[in-house]
């Protein structure tokens, strides 16, 4: 049997971009989720999440970049997620996302430098601006396509988080490796 080979791509200037991030900030509706709010009859609310998206923060732990979510709400079914993921940086209800930001990167000793985000909407604009990698899901508001180095070709909730996962693991040289662990 012959080694299983990447068949990703990225363009080498994002690549480059990419290389130096630890740590990546994701938003949650709209990012994780397709963005849709859903409730059920008793009010509580919930989330849907893509198999995809929770197994690239996998990889990305297990490369040494550390996934931290910063979202505007809080509902149990997302805390119960990035548990079972092994999220441990999250701030939740927070519609000031960029000193949740800086405080995570404190306590990860790091710099925006190293820093890598990806949002949808208004409210993620500037942690977007200031990571050295901003990544937009399809459909993202303009004003953060606008400021985005990337857009992936994934909607929101549906794998978009995955490939900007995939290409942190690719600029930091450690998706051939991980993926090879699966071609047994």
């Amino acid at each position: 049997m012959t080694a299983l080979q990447p068949c990703l791509q990225f363009p080498p200037e994002l690549l480059l971009r990419a290389q130096p991030v630890r740590v990546a900030f994701f938003d949650v509706d709209g990012v994780l989720t397709d963005g849709g709010l859903y409730f059920s009859a008793e009010g509580e609310q919930l989330k849907r999440f893509h198999t995809l998206d929770g197994h690239g923060l996998k990889l990305l732990q297990q490369a040494g970049i550390t996934p931290a979510v910063i979202t505007g709400r809080d509902a149990p079914a997302l805390r119960l997620r990035l548990q079972a993921l092994g999220v441990v940086h999250a701030r939740f209800g927070t519609e000031d996302k960029l000193p949740a930001a800086q405080a995570i990167l404190a306590e990860l000793g790091l710099g925006w430098e190293q820093a890598a985000a990806m949002g949808d909407d208004w409210p993620d604009l500037p942690v977007l601006r200031r990571a050295a990698l901003a990544c937009a899901p399809l459909a993202a508001h303009a004003e953060v396509c606008a400021v985005a180095q990337h857009i992936t070709r994934a909607p929101a909730g549906q794998g978009a988080a995955r490939e900007f996962c995939d290409l942190l693991l690719m600029a930091s040289g450690q998706y051939a490796s991980l993926l090879a662990r699966y071609a047994i």
